[in-house]
């Protein structure tokens, strides 16, 4: 795998099994990073190392319009490549912030609003399948996962290419990770407000949204869950810059 775990540097990683949830059903939580996954980091001597470095050097100093720019000199592939481990931990730690909300009683389909998600990846699950809320974003995280850590889609040795596929891969990962957005915002939403975590969710999507039409990542229609809400929120956003 191209990709190490974030371990605890003080602990080993422990986990807790659903703990006072009615539904934990198995499902565990990492205790220490409050993710369902550990989450993932480039290793120390990836290609990666300087631009992520640079963008480091930058964040909350921009708007998220300009943030979300490849620099200028630096390849479009490996700034998706960043971003989307990024945005992998982002949704690994939002599953993670309703554990103990989202189960199989109270979230029997994965669904936002009047629409449902059945999981299918193309290769182990060919049909379609329903699955509760939670089983399918563990189940799509895992997925995303394995496809992050394979070195032959996403290179980390410098001077390895990207596969042709790579950014049509890439668009099916933030069109199924948007599905976790989608289930937050119209299931758990005023759960994620009652905890005052409302404005880092919103802030969050926001980034998603500018990120993704920045490089035509989703198509609008698969963005239809949150169509009230998308412009509700870039609207704040540009108030906020003015």
């Amino acid at each position: 795998a191209g990709y190490a775990s974030v371990a605890s540097p003080t602990a080993p990683s422990q986990v807790l099994a659903g703990g006072s949830s009615p539904a934990g059903h198995g499902r565990t939580l990492e205790r220490k990073t409050g993710t369902l996954l550990p989450p993932m980091r480039m290793p120390d001597d990836s290609r990666y190392k300087d631009l992520i470095l640079a963008r480091n050097r930058t964040l909350g100093s921009q708007s998220l319009a300009e943030e979300v720019k490849c620099p200028p000199g630096a390849s479009e592939e490996e700034w998706l490549a960043i971003h989307t481990v990024d945005l992998f931990n982002e949704l690994n730690l939002l599953a993670g912030a309703v554990f103990d909300l989202c189960t199989a009683e109270t979230c029997p389909v994965m669904s936002a609003g009047a629409y449902t998600f059945k999981w299918a990846d193309g290769v182990d699950v060919k049909v379609p399948q329903s699955l509760c809320a939670p089983k399918y974003m563990e189940t799509l995280l895992v997925w995303v996962e394995k496809q992050l850590a394979d070195e032959s889609f996403l290179p980390t040795k410098p001077g390895e290419k990207f596969p042709a596929s790579f950014k049509k891969g890439i668009k099916v990962i933030y069109k199924r990770l948007f599905r976790i957005y989608a289930h937050i915002f119209h299931s758990h939403y005023k759960e994620m407000a009652d905890c005052d975590a409302d404005a880092h969710l919103n802030h969050s999507f926001k980034h998603f949204v500018y990120f993704v039409r920045e490089f035509q990542l989703v198509e609008e229609a698969e963005l239809e869950p949150l169509k009230d809400l998308i412009p509700l929120l870039m609207k704040s956003s540009s108030e906020a810059q003015a």
